[in-house]
């Protein structure tokens, strides 16, 4: 592994799994999409979202955070922005309507248009890098592991490899998760349910993310 020892990959290895893994904003989004959109679908929003957290974690690593702490007042109204859109998305997906619900079988078009790929990857960007708990993850346990006597790029790289890594495989069990809820529930009167679960994890993170 370069210039990173692996006493060192040892212990960053579980550390970023646990963080990964614990529910949290992208999870959701992920487990929420993976219920009305499916897994494959999903893979667009997960590409946006390991992309915001790639940005997060070279930024923080880098100093930008310092910068976003002089100016809070743009990042609360990005937060903002983000948050209303995927409360907008949940209220719709409450009313099974709008692109991302899910229709009753008999009620299912095959020729209506899904989120496009662009908007699910812009989803899945802005509520990683909106994520202020994402950030106070990575200014808090990333540095600790950069050792300031070798070359900050190589080890940044390998490190930011392995995050996207376990972040991939944690979106994918969400997904994967919520694809398998929706098969287990998406039979006649149970489509509503998974439309108003799916609507109600997508409201909660928007208030997480504006609020949070």
């Amino acid at each position: 592994m370069g210039a990173i020892e692996l006493s060192v990959l040892a212990l960053f290895v579980p550390t970023f799994f646990f963080v990964s893994v614990t529910p949290g904003m992208c999870m959701t989004l992920a487990l929420t999409m993976g219920m009305t959109l499916g897994v494959r679908r999903t893979l667009w929003m997960m590409a946006g979202e390991l992309t915001g957290v790639a940005l997060v974690a070279v930024s923080a690593v880098l100093g930008i955070a310092a910068l976003m702490l002089q100016y809070p007042g743009a990042f609360q109204v990005f937060k903002y922005c983000g948050g209303v859109y995927l409360a907008w998305l949940g209220i719709q997906m409450w009313r099974a309507r709008g692109r991302m619900a899910m229709a009753a079988p008999e009620a299912r078009d095959p020729t209506a248009p899904l989120p496009s790929r662009w908007a699910l990857a812009a989803q899945g960007f802005v509520t990683a890098v909106a994520n202020p708990k994402g950030w106070a993850f990575f200014i808090a346990l990333l540095p600790p592991f950069i050792n300031d006597n070798q070359p900050l790029a190589p080890q940044l790289a390998v490190l930011i490899a392995i995050i996207l890594l376990l972040e991939s495989l944690c979106l994918l069990i969400y997904a994967g998760g919520g694809r398998t809820l929706s098969r287990l529930l998406a039979q006649g009167e149970s489509v509503r349910l998974v439309n108003r679960i799916a609507g109600t994890l997508m409201l909660g993170v928007g208030a997480w993310l504006a609020f949070g």
